[in-house]
């Protein structure tokens, strides 16, 4: 009987203290009040300005098209997104193991977004100076075709040289006659 007593009052000092520390950690979870977290370094003006775009250029030794990440200012993309990333596009990668694949001269004359295609009429120098042959051909076409459907609003891009459609490269590889949709 003394050993069932004891059992008992064990119980009871037990579920007492239970009571005690939840109540105790129910009153310290109501008293804590939300911390506000301070980042550890201030974001400057010019950095909440940028965004993070994707430029896809030819690497120097596979050959392939990769992408390269640039930060521009905002403002520039939401003004002209189009003719922002065919300029740099048109200037050239900034790493040095990816190379400028656009022909040299190459000028943007206009570019308009009708429905969920993105018609880009470049300058003659498009083709003319181009002597690369196909599989370069291939490359420039998804750099500025990869690049642009990077752009949500953007699912293929149809190419006029001189506002002129069914153009071609020189070697008649590759035309223009269709629009060009995203290739991996």
């Amino acid at each position: 009987m003394k050993k069932i007593n004891k059992i008992f009052i064990i119980l009871i000092v037990a579920i007492v203290l239970i009571g005690i520390a939840l109540y105790f950690i129910n009153k310290k979870i109501q008293n804590n009040k939300i911390v506000e977290i301070q980042p550890e370094e201030e974001i400057s003006e010019e950095q909440e300005r940028q965004t993070l775009v994707s430029l896809y250029f030819r690497n120097k030794l596979s050959k392939e098209i990769e992408p390269e990440g640039r930060l521009i200012d905002v403002k520039e993309l939401v003004k002209d997104p189009y003719n922002t990333l065919l300029k740099l596009l048109i200037e050239g990668p900034k790493n040095e193991n990816l190379e400028k694949i656009i022909p040299e001269g190459t000028t943007i004359n206009s570019t308009k977004l009708e429905n969920d295609m993105l018609i880009i009429d470049l300058s003659g120098e498009f083709i003319q100076n181009n002597e690369q042959g196909g599989e370069a051909e291939i490359n420039i076409i998804k750099s500025i075709v990869n690049t642009m459907t990077e752009l949500t609003e953007v699912n293929s891009v149809k190419i006029l040289i001189n506002g002129e459609e069914n153009k071609a490269f020189s070697d008649n590889e590759i035309n223009f006659e269709e629009a060009f949709i995203r290739q991996e």
